[in-house]
């Protein structure tokens, strides 16, 4: 038996998918970054 296709997705859960794929990466690209900025601020002779 074949799954069966059920045809293309809506705009929304298009971007609800790209969002749940994608968002968790760049919630962590903004926290390492935020962490950096503040390590630096905190030991400037490091």
């Amino acid at each position: 038996m074949l799954p069966l296709h059920l045809g293309a997705l809506h705009p929304m859960e298009q971007a609800l998918t790209l969002l749940l794929a994608f968002g968790p990466f760049l919630v962590l690209g903004v926290v390492i970054v935020l962490r950096r900025r503040s390590e630096e601020r905190e030991d400037p002779e490091d």
